[in-house]
């Protein structure tokens, strides 16, 4: 009897191991992590899962190796790291059974491995590891052993969109002198009795902190003209308030002591975009314009934007639609529009582009608009997506030519968005305008942890508008405020006349986007080296203190609805407080630590007392939850830029 119920207990065991979905919905995965050559367990290997259901999930194996996870449907990818170790990627099917056997293969020293200490006048810059070579892995268990398929990069995207990529060190030494960007010439301070308005463009672009890591990380300061202090600070995500109301928008405002001239006040002003839930998204006509000229030949740009694509093609539902343009000498329609259920169409035409050839830009963007305007969706999302290094050279090619074209085509409802790839002859200047002249945000793409950023975490805000046409007019109290300077924003002033003109184009700002600008003020009664901006006025009768107000200043902001050619008001108030800076809200340390490094990186005139260690020191105490790690990567590029500063001989 006792033989049987053995027998009975056994089956039992093995049924409930093997059945899937027997009593519930979620599958475990087991494994252990070993070394290839030595078969001795790997302890802190990291173990990311990727599904559709999870952007990611990780756990850490301990001493023996071993790790476990679960998940929901019907595969999922797994990505398997250790420092000295080649990055394993396996596909594990939702009925796998039995333990995962994983054997990392070691990666074998080479001159990449020198420590960062050890370097004098360049940094590590972090590149994509080669494709991890297809092969298989033993599965032991109940029943039979199986395979599980070890997949590259390119099946990853196919599938996902989204993944932790491996990346290994290495030295990579370019020449930058051919870069192209718009000079930048900062703000200074206005006496409010002259200058009570301040007037400009919000802008949510990014570009200028990813194309400045990518600098970092290669042992060089970026050019001066390349570090857009307000694209550095909109880099970051911000937890501020949604609207509450019927605004696309929401205003909030703060105060601080600023802490790199602490005789002055640092005052933020933050913009919170509404969220959208993706499944109330309006449908989207994407035409993805690929630059694959030979300029765009290297693994950080025509195969990196393959990536950016994939990534992107991942998220697409069925009710949206991509076309693919390309140009070189000349441009063509490689993909006509194609739902995004089709999606398997739309990888195995980007995996068929090749690079070569000169550059027709501006052929390629009218042929892109043309092939948008075929296809135009009157309550939906019309949009063409470049990716270029901005190196035109035959046909339209002037600031002019481009800037006519998008701003004609951006009337139709067709908006453009820009990412920049590649390095040494980047033409930042030119993605620049494209971006802001066709009603869309500039992304510069430096690894594949961007894209995904972009195409996935972001999906919304990068390719959905909430409200266009976003300006800004600060008035200030003459009772409180004796002068002021905007921190960045320099390429987005507008003058004081364009805030109430509809004709006067200004900045985009995407679902769930946020925007925040600092100014540095003088308050009444400090004494400053900053001479006025004019002579004082001689007919004009003095300005009267606003009574007994405590009110510091007035914000206005204009935005007009998507679809809409007339523009909504609405305005905030800021009362005097008097904070130290570390006593201001987490979000608001981060931005003025962000602002502080672009003063360093500036070697700005306005930088007062702002140092390295400052900076480090307001991040480090405004790293909060830092769920993707980009407070914490910020830190080390501030390291980074200290160690090469240090080097060079430069505060």
């Amino acid at each position: 009897m006792r033989k049987y119920l053995v027998l009975l207990l056994t089956t039992f065991i093995i049924l409930s191991i093997s059945t899937p979905g027997w009593a519930q919905s979620q599958h475990k995965i087991e494994g252990t992590v070993t070394s290839y050559n030595t078969k001795r367990p790997l302890a802190g290997a990291i173990v990311r899962l990727v599904t559709p259901a999870i952007s990611q999930a990780k756990v850490t194996t301990d001493k023996k190796g071993q790790f476990t996870l679960s998940f929901d449907g019907k595969q999922a990818i797994l990505y398997i790291s250790l420092t000295g170790y080649k990055t394993d990627t396996l596909l594990v099917p939702f009925n796998q059974k039995g333990t995962l056997n994983i054997r990392l293969k070691p990666v074998p020293a080479t001159a990449d491995d020198i420590k960062l200490k050890d370097l004098e006048h360049r940094v590590v810059m972090e590149k994509p590891a080669p494709a991890p070579v297809m092969n298989e892995v033993v599965v032991k268990g109940y029943g039979a052993q199986k395979q599980v398929k070890r997949m590259s990069t390119a099946d990853v995207t196919a599938i996902y969109g989204s993944s932790a990529m491996n990346y290994t060190p290495s030295v990579v030494a370019y020449d930058h002198q051919t870069e192209d960007y718009s000079p930048v010439n900062e703000n200074i301070f206005h006496a409010v009795t002259d200058q009570p308005l301040s007037t400009f463009s919000i802008d949510v672009d990014r570009a200028s902190y990813s194309n400045i890591r990518r600098f970092l990380n290669n042992g060089d300061m970026p050019p001066a003209d390349a570090v857009r202090v307000e694209e550095m600070i909109n880099y970051f995500d911000y937890k501020y308030g949604n609207p509450t109301g019927d605004a696309p928008v929401a205003i909030h405002t703060d105060m601080a002591v600023c802490p790199w001239n602490t005789a002055h006040q640092l005052v933020r002003i933050a913009l919170k975009g509404k969220d959208v839930a993706k499944e109330n998204l309006p449908p989207s006509n994407l035409v993805f314009l690929i630059d694959v000229s030979g300029s765009m030949s290297g693994p950080q740009r025509l195969p990196l934007v393959k990536q950016a694509f994939k990534a992107l093609t991942a998220q697409l539902r069925p009710v949206d639609k991509v076309a693919i343009v390309v140009y070189a000498g000349a441009a063509g329609l490689v993909l006509p529009s194609t739902s995004g259920e089709n999606k398997t169409a739309i990888l195995d035409a980007l995996d068929k582009l090749e690079a070569g050839g000169s550059t027709a830009g501006g052929e390629g963007i009218q042929l892109a608009y043309k092939t948008a305007a075929e296809n135009l969706l009157q309550n939906g999302n019309n949009r063409v997506i470049i990716a270029t290094d901005g190196d035109f050279n035959v046909g339209p090619s002037s600031d002019g030519e481009l800037q006519r074209i998008i701003e004609k085509e951006r009337e139709k409802g067709i908006f453009l968005s820009v990412l920049g790839f590649g390095m040494g002859n980047y033409k930042d200047n030119k993605l620049e305008l494209l971006a802001d002249k066709g009603n869309g945000n500039y992304a510069y793409i430096d690894n594949f942890e961007e894209a995904r950023r972009t195409f996935v975490t972001e999906f919304g805000g990068t390719l959905f508008t909430i409200a266009k046409d976003v300006k800004l007019q600060i008035e200030f109290n003459p009772k409180y405020v004796q002068s002021y300077r905007l921190v960045g924003y320099e390429n987005r002033m507008l003058q004081n006349e364009d805030f109430n003109n509809d004709k006067k184009d200004a900045g985009d700002m995407g679902a769930g986007h946020t925007v925040t600008a600092l100014y540095e003020i003088v308050p009444v009664g400090k004494s400053t080296e900053q001479p006025l901006a004019v002579d004082p006025l001689k007919y004009q009768l003095a300005k009267q203190p606003n009574g007994n107000s405590s009110e510091v200043l007035t914000v206005k902001l204009r935005y007009k609805e998507p679809k809409a050619s007339t523009s909504q008001l609405i305005t905030q108030v800021l009362h005097w407080k008097q904070q130290d800076i570390t006593a201001a809200p987490e979000d608001f340390r981060m931005a003025t630590a962000v602002a502080d490094f672009g003063l360093l990186l500036r070697n700005s005139e306005h930088k007062g007392n702002a140092s390295w260690e400052q900076v480090l020191k307001l991040a480090g105490n405004a790293r909060g939850t830092d769920e993707e790690g980009y407070r914490a990567e910020f830190i080390q590029l501030v390291k980074k830029a200290q160690l090469i500063s240090n080097n060079h001989g430069t505060k």
